[in-house]
């Protein structure tokens, strides 16, 4: 199976399925040198650690991260990071129904003619599940960056009709950190309670919800990112579509762009705050990337959710004989995502973004000529 790896000199590989006995993931290419344990990880992973709340599916798994490889009395080694999370409440006997049907929304049918067989426990590889990999992995790079002065912040700005104010966008990285933790990862308590309601609704006609995730970068310099197919934005956009529920990325005003005018969307460089030679921009249209490059300002994103596939209302399908069939899907399952996924997000872009900065190193031959002269 192809496409289970990520990145360039940063390299992520996840492995394993849902109801299988453990996931995990390998990443390779991070520097030697700095300080690791598995509490460093486990704070990423219990943010979306399942069965924490009433918006969450009850499915309860500690999360619990070991590293196998790649770190030596603290540090790592430079060589590949192998960490594992053990699966330790399936229930396969939920799926039994599903062996030979497929169901709306999921992967099902493209694994059954892509490979003759699949695993209709909870999906296989593409359950969400396989996120969890990816965040213990993201966790150390987004580690290194922090080190670095650079943060990566990511919070749910809408549940279905539900969106935060405008004015969510114009608070500091303090302030969403400390308002977003609400059990729908909304940094507004009123909107928080209004997606609650509305979420308990949907439960009641067993159905589920979308979201928007949005996420911030900043400390990011300048010139991070390539022209032509390696943009920065490209590379990013590519990363979030790979988490499995996202349909749409936006970047900047994303969508908005296609009604502005070019004098209103275009971003006017001024002098910046850090003395002569500085530069910054009046406005951030552009979402900190222009040229494919990063412009110095801060990075923004949205990644848009489907709504939760998986739900108790009957649906049409059919069997693998082509026979129409009604299913209701059994198991614990997220009404919505989102809350979850919000940590996912973070850490994708945490990996293409350190990915991209070690790229960047080889950009100029005086820095290759520096540090290699002796």
């Amino acid at each position: 199976m192809a496409g289970s790896s990520f990145g360039t000199i940063l390299r992520l590989t996840t492995w394993g399925e849902s109801h299988g006995p453990a996931i995990g993931a390998v990443l390779d290419g991070f520097p030697a040198g700095m300080p690791l344990t598995e509490d460093d990880i486990q704070i990423y992973l219990d943010r979306r650690r399942p069965g924490q709340s009433a918006v969450t599916t009850s499915r309860r798994e500690s999360d619990r991260v070991e590293i196998l490889s790649g770190v030596f009395e603290g540090r790592t080694t430079g060589t590949p990071i192998s960490l594992l999370i053990r699966n330790t409440s399936q229930r396969s006997s939920d799926y039994g129904d599903l062996a030979d049907c497929f169901r709306p929304g999921h992967a099902d049918y493209g694994f059954q003619v892509k490979y003759g067989l699949r695993d209709y426990r909870g999906g296989g590889r593409s359950s969400g599940r396989e996120t969890a990999g990816r965040v213990a992995a993201g966790a150390i790079a987004a580690k290194l960056l922090s080190i670095m002065g650079i943060t990566v912040t990511a919070y749910v700005s809408a549940i279905g009709p539900v969106a935060v104010p405008d004015s969510v966008r114009g608070m500091s990285t303090a302030q969403i950190l400390d308002a977003r933790d609400t059990q729908t990862c909304m940094p507004d308590a009123d909107s928080d309670r209004e997606a609650r309601a509305w979420l308990a609704s949907l439960r009641e006609e067993m159905d589920s919800a979308g979201g928007t995730v949005e996420c911030r970068i900043e400390g990011l310099p300048a010139g991070i990112g390539d022209t032509v197919f390696e943009k920065l934005d490209a590379r990013l956009a590519a990363a979030l579509m790979s988490i499995g529920a996202v349909k749409a990325v936006e970047i900047g005003d994303g969508t908005a762009v296609s009604a502005a005018r070019g004098s209103d969307n275009n971003d006017a460089f001024i002098p910046g705050p850090d003395g002569e030679g500085s530069v910054a921009k009046r406005t951030n249209h552009s979402g900190g990337i222009l040229g494919g490059m990063s412009d110095g300002s801060p990075v923004l994103l949205r990644a848009h959710f489907k709504p939760t596939p998986s739900i108790a209302r009957e649906q049409e399908t059919v069997d693998t004989d082509g026979n129409v069939r009604r299913l209701a899907i059994r198991g614990r399952h997220d009404p919505v995502i989102v809350p979850r996924a919000a940590v996912v997000v973070e850490t994708m872009c945490a990996l293409t973004v350190l990915d991209a900065m070690l790229l960047n190193l080889s950009a100029r031959a005086e820095n290759v000529i520096g540090f290699y002269r002796k």
